[in-house]
């Protein structure tokens, strides 16, 4: 099989990690053909992101210390992941070029007393940049061929939205073949750093967070792989966190769209296009753990069998969160008042996660999340305020709960069951939503009933009993 396998920054985080990751992946090399894809190390992303903060705030001396430890845990786990002096003197070799290319760019940013989206990206792309040399060098160490590849060097090109930048499918598809290919014929594994590409001047860009598995399937679309692996320290997508939930189960197969649903309710981290690739080409996908290779985890596939037709399949929560009730009787008719209030927020980068509007059209309710609240306040009364705008109505902490199956297509009675089982935990429900495609159901609680009310869903579906 021709197998795409992408490995999340806990699956690598320790020298044991690597040579297991690195094991297995030469233990699978013998009989499929094999592209991985890795995110940086964990707390790698962090605390770059940590040293651009220091930069805005001129602490040079803290974006120092940050940059030492990035040096120190790289060359610790070079040193204790290689055996083979050569392979080891290579790769720290190769790191330090690295550790001075990023020092200079600090240097530079600091000099200019500024981090614009250009240079953060570059910033960021340090964090697979250096794992990526580390998991090919554990490759090379057990005695199978593997290159290290970038973003840019495997051929992603990608629009010019530094920090949420798109591929551009058709070129990407054609520099992804010619290179994959080639080592393919060699029997070389190459290993991807995810998360990153480059525009067409060249230009680092990233997906933005969670970009990795994004990465993972364009190549995956463009090499037509029969698989994709999702590797993290998760079984798989669960029917409820399973911190909330002692008695959670793993889902064995959902379809694309319910992955979809559950990847924006947090079910897991996932980034939201991740999908986007596999649609068309209809690629399965494994979402598995790499401390745990015997669980097959779920498959994520187009077409699910009727077995996994549940009609729910898992209660997901987002927690900290506002709620904002937007009131104005000039809002009752007038055409274009909500898109004005959305494009009000979005100019000001406010995602609204989840709209509600009444038939009589005098209240519209928004969902964002509590980091995004004050401004997202501030922005509407600066500008709508005394307008189209009467009145402001703020809540805070609160969570969104939400019911996500197919199988609740047509369905009778979910909606009844859902609120037979708040009432009977005395839990209030503040707001509703649900799609016509009624893949999901999402109401909105405070954050202190959330994990109550995910117990009684959770219950009430007799999700416990799955599978």
């Amino acid at each position: 099989m021709k197998l795409l396998l992408k490995y999340g920054g806990t699956s690598i985080s320790t020298a044991k990690d690597i040579q297991n990751v690195a094991k297995h992946i030469q233990s699978l090399s013998k009989q499929n053909q094999l592209v991985i894809v890795c995110s940086a190390i964990s707390n790698t992303t962090d605390d770059l992101i940590e040293i651009s903060q220091s930069i805005k705030k001129e602490k040079k001396k803290k974006a120092g210390q940050l940059v030492k430890k990035i040096v120190s845990r790289h060359q610790e786990l070079a040193k204790h992941i290689i055996k083979k002096s050569q392979i080891r003197k290579k790769l720290l070799q190769t790191l330090n070029e690295y550790f001075a290319e990023l020092v200079a760019l600090i240097d530079g940013m600091v000099l200019l007393g500024e981090v614009t989206p250009r240079s953060m990206d570059y910033l960021l792309s340090f964090g697979e940049r250096l794992s990526i040399k580390l998991i090919s060098a554990a490759i090379n160490d057990l005695g199978k061929e593997s290159v290290s590849l970038t973003g840019k060097e495997v051929g992603i090109v990608t629009d010019s939205n530094f920090g949420e930048s798109k591929p551009l499918m058709d070129t990407t598809r054609l520099r992804i073949s010619k290179t994959l290919d080639s080592l393919f014929s060699k029997k070389i594994i190459p290993v991807i750093g995810g998360f990153a590409g480059a525009d067409q001047h060249g230009h680092v860009t990233t997906f933005g967070r969670g970009g990795s598995d994004y990465s993972a399937t364009i190549i995956g679309s463009c090499i037509k792989a029969d698989e994709i692996w999702l590797m993290s320290d998760v079984d798989g997508l669960m029917t409820a966190d399973p911190k909330i939930v002692k008695n959670a189960k793993l889902l064995k197969e959902v379809s694309y769209l319910e992955a979809i649903e559950m990847a924006m309710f947090g079910a897991k981290q996932i980034h939201p296009r991740t999908f986007e690739p596999l649609l068309t080409k209809k690629i399965p996908m494994k979402i598995r753990s790499s401390f745990n290779v015997k669980n097959e985890g779920t498959l994520v596939t187009s077409s699910p069998s009727l077995s996994s037709k549940n009609t729910v399949k898992c209660v997901s929560n987002i927690s900290h969160n506002g709620l904002i009730d937007i009131r104005g009787g000039s809002m009752v008719g007038t055409p274009g008042t909500a898109a004005t209030i959305f494009t009000t927020l979005a100019n000001a980068s406010i995602n609204v996660m989840m709209i509600s509007q009444n038939p009589s059209e005098s209240s519209i309710t928004i969902v964002v999340k509590n980091t995004d609240l004050d401004k997202a306040v501030s922005t509407l009364e600066m500008e709508l305020l005394g307008k189209i705008i009467k009145k402001l109505e703020v809540t805070t902490n609160m969570a969104i709960i939400a019911l996500i199956g197919s199988g609740m297509r047509g369905t009778v009675g979910v909606a009844s069951k859902v609120f037979g089982a708040m009432e009977k935990n005395k839990v209030n429900v503040s707001m509703i939503t649900q799609g016509s495609s009624e893949l999901n159901l999402a109401f909105v609680v405070k954050n202190s009933d959330a994990n109550t009310a995910v117990k009684a869903l959770h219950n009430e579906f007799e999700l416990s009993k799955i599978n």
